[in-house]
C-alpha cells in the first residue's frame, strides 16, 4: 500500500511538471510571431513606382478589345507575364538564380547525417 502511495505522489509531480511545461511551451510559441514584428521592414515608397506601373497597364488593357495571340506572345516574352512584365523578375526563384540551393531532401540527410555522426 505505501508502494502504491509512493508511486501516486510521484506521478502527481510528474504530471504537474508536464502541465507546466506544456502551458510554458503554448506560451512561448504564441508570442514568437510578435518578434518577427522587428525583422525587415519594407520602405513605403519602394514599391508603388512599379505596382502603379502594373495597374496603368492592366487599365489600358482592361479598357481596350481583347489583344489578338501575337501581341500576347509579344508582351509576355518581355518578361514574365504580359501586365507585370519584368517586374520583380531579380526577387524571384527560378531554375536559373536557384542552382546552388539546397532541396528539402538534401536538408534533411545533412541534417540526419549530423544527428546520427556519419559525417
Amino acid at each position: 500500500m505505501k508502494v502504491n502511495a509512493f508511486f501516486q505522489s510521484i506521478l502527481r509531480r510528474v504530471r504537474f511538471l508536464m502541465v507546466a511545461f506544456t502551458c510554458t511551451l503554448l506560451f512561448l510559441s504564441s508570442t514568437s510571431p510578435a518578434f518577427a514584428i522587428e525583422s525587415y521592414q519594407s520602405d513605403t515608397r519602394e514599391g508603388p513606382a512599379q505596382l502603379l506601373e502594373i495597374q496603368r497597364k492592366t487599365d489600358e488593357i482592361a479598357k481596350s478589345a481583347p489583344p489578338g495571340l501575337s501581341k500576347v506572345q509579344e508582351e509576355s516574352n518581355k518578361g514574365l507575364n504580359e501586365v507585370q512584365g519584368d517586374a520583380d523578375i531579380d526577387k524571384q526563384k527560378r531554375p536559373e538564380n536557384s542552382q546552388s540551393a539546397t532541396s528539402v531532401e538534401e536538408n534533411v540527410k545533412n541534417f540526419l547525417e549530423k544527428v546520427t555522426g556519419n559525417n
